[in-house]
């Protein structure tokens, strides 16, 4: 309501909102639940950027009648029974429990701290108006992507900057650029790597460094993505002080007929146990958190490629989800980008 003495409206007390941003997370694992995420995911044009009218009846009439069954079958198999939501979800509330604690401690109420997904809820548009509720004037737009792609972090700010044309008091905000090479986010997968190691005996002979794949023709097109994977890596090698011949990179969860990046996870391990490598580690520096591509693809489909082809002893060394050294990497990207607004 206006003020009774100045006859302006009555402005609450300004905070700065943090969004940390995700991939996304269907609702429930039945039939419909399951097409309705699967549809929003697979109809986004930086997701899959064939010609919608070729695409879309593929889509609608032949793909959305089976796949949600099999994806279906994949989350049951993952899924978090007793709060009934994927690991993802839960992983992604922790993570922002914990930074919204880290940034309590540093601002005081002043920073509010969320999360939304880019398909499925809580949705982006949403969080975005729950934020200018709440008096935010300014918003970090935190893709929670180590790595820049235009399928992952690009789409999410995409629906960030679609849900900023609905306000009539659209917020000042900035976008948090990918961290492939900090060195809290380094110095994290690091100790994430020598945990496990020192608690497997005989150590690893090998560690892969598998990150979701990406089409050949979109490295080509020009996203840098292939680069920033290759960098997360090679840092890592440095900060374990390890040899080439102990960690290699490799690349999962192709779609489509396409030629994606290369060697394909599944094939590259197989290869290593029919080459002698009996122990190996697994480690996916590309997903902020445990989800279908790590629990399901990495730990069951990946895994029964490596046994199968002769492997012994398979380690699946977990997401950094709400570790705290993560966290404490997490809030120092969080507060180098708030620089000037607290």
């Amino acid at each position: 309501m206006p003020d009774p003495d100045t006859q302006q409206p009555a402005e609450k007390s300004e905070k700065i909102g943090v969004i940390l941003a995700n991939l996304g997370t269907p609702d429930a694992t039945d039939y419909w639940s399951m097409r309705r995420y699967l549809s929003e995911f697979l109809s986004d044009r930086r997701v899959v950027d064939y010609s919608p009218w070729l695409w879309q009846p593929l889509l609608q009439t032949v793909i959305l009648s089976t796949r949600p069954f099999k994806s279906g079958a994949a989350y049951r198999s993952i899924w978090n029974n007793d709060a009934d939501e994927s690991p993802l979800l839960t992983i992604t509330k922790a993570q922002t429990v914990a930074i919204a604690a880290g940034l309590a401690d540093l601002y005081g109420p002043q920073v509010k701290v969320d999360f939304c997904m880019r398909y499925g809820n809580p949705s982006t548009t949403s969080k975005v108006q729950t934020m200018l509720d709440d008096g935010c004037r300014k918003i970090l737009f935190f893709p929670l992507y180590p790595q820049y792609a235009g399928a992952t972090t690009a789409t999410a700010n995409d629906q960030l900057f679609r849900a900023l044309k609905a306000p009539r008091w659209q917020p000042t905000t900035r976008t948090v650029a990918p961290y492939f090479d900090d060195p809290a986010y380094i110095d994290a997968l690091a100790a994430s790597v020598r945990r496990v190691y020192s608690a497997t005996k005989p150590e690893p002979e090998m560690l892969v460094v598998s990150f979701h794949g990406l089409p050949q023709r979109h490295v080509a097109e020009g996203d840098p993505y292939f680069d920033h994977c290759q960098k997360t890596t090679l840092l890592l090698k440095q900060r374990l002080g390890w040899d080439d011949d102990q960690i290699t990179m490799t690349f999962q969860s192709r779609f489509g007929p396409e030629e994606w990046l290369q060697p394909y996870t599944v094939q590259e391990v197989a290869r290593l146990a029919r080459a002698g490598k009996k122990n190996i580690a697994v480690i996916a520096p590309g997903f902020a958190a445990d989800c279908i591509e790590t629990l399901e693809e990495i730990n069951e489909e990946i895994c029964e490629s490596f046994v199968a082809a002769g492997g012994k002893e398979f380690s699946y060394i977990p997401c950094l989800n709400d570790d705290p050294d993560h966290i404490d990497a997490l809030i120092q990207i969080i507060d180098r980008n708030l620089t000037g607004w607290v």
